[in-house]
């Protein structure tokens, strides 16, 4: 009776050992509480945990990746978009991790989503478009100060995509079509205002010396020639005023 008794006690005693026994890795951190009020944080590697009268709270300090779902925004132009993100996180304070925010990874995901709408929604639609960077630095800017009480520290905050509907991406289309066809419109004026800017400069210079405007016309009846065989007739007075400008 003696001996069965001894072995149980021992069965209990070694039952409890290995319950108080906690092993954490280089990355983990263990919130200890004893009898319910926050005692210390420990590890990593081994520590002792007294069952009943002390309970620990296990919390990993890697950066973590949360996907943000896809948000339904409306921009401030009014035009309709899904927009989805993703989120990178560290907790840099396990004690405010646990005990000021009830399951911060859930807290962090919902905070993400309403913040995500909240900025987009300020925002025209081709700056979601062009101006993700400093979309992304205004979100992750907001989400850290939100996240700082609870201990935790956003590094980054990344759009994924900004997804339109067909209809959407048509009129954008067609929008970009006609901006391509103003622009051209434009350059052809452009060049229509500077090859007349340099016949009324090139008439000036004609009409200041006569001698050039016989040698415009020879230049141009050449021109007419071409390679085929032509017959050309001189007026007198051409001929003239040709041999004046040779001697």
């Amino acid at each position: 009776m003696f001996e069965y008794a001894f072995g149980l006690i021992a069965f209990v005693i070694l039952g409890i050992l290995i319950n108080a026994i906690k092993i954490l890795r280089e990355y983990e951190r263990g919130v200890i509480f004893q009898l319910g009020r926050f005692w210390k944080v420990k590890g990593p590697g081994l520590i002792i945990v007294i069952p009943v009268v002390q309970q620990i709270e296990r919390v990993d300090l890697r950066v973590i990746v949360m996907d943000v779902p896809t948000q339904d925004v409306i921009s401030k132009d009014n035009v309709s978009v899904k927009v989805n993100a993703v989120v990178y996180f560290r907790v840099i304070d396990p004690e405010k991790a646990i005990i000021q925010v009830e399951r911060y990874l859930e807290a962090i995901s919902q905070l993400a989503q309403t913040t995500l709408r909240s900025v987009l929604g300020q925002h025209e639609l081709d700056d979601m478009l062009s101006e993700r960077d400093k979309l992304n630095h205004d979100i992750q800017a907001i989400l850290d100060r939100q996240t700082d009480a609870w201990g935790i520290k956003v590094a980054n905050v990344e759009i994924k995509h900004v997804d339109l509907d067909e209809s959407m991406i048509r009129a954008i289309a067609a929008q970009a079509e006609a901006e391509r066809q103003r622009r051209a419109k434009v350059i052809h004026a452009t060049g229509e205002k500077q090859a007349a800017f340099e016949l009324v400069e090139a008439a000036k210079t004609l009409s200041e010396e006569p001698n050039a405007i016989q040698l415009r016309y020879l230049q141009t009846l050449t021109e007419i020639a071409g390679d085929k065989s032509s017959t050309i007739v001189f007026p007198l007075d051409l001929v003239k005023n040709i041999r004046k400008a040779i001697s």
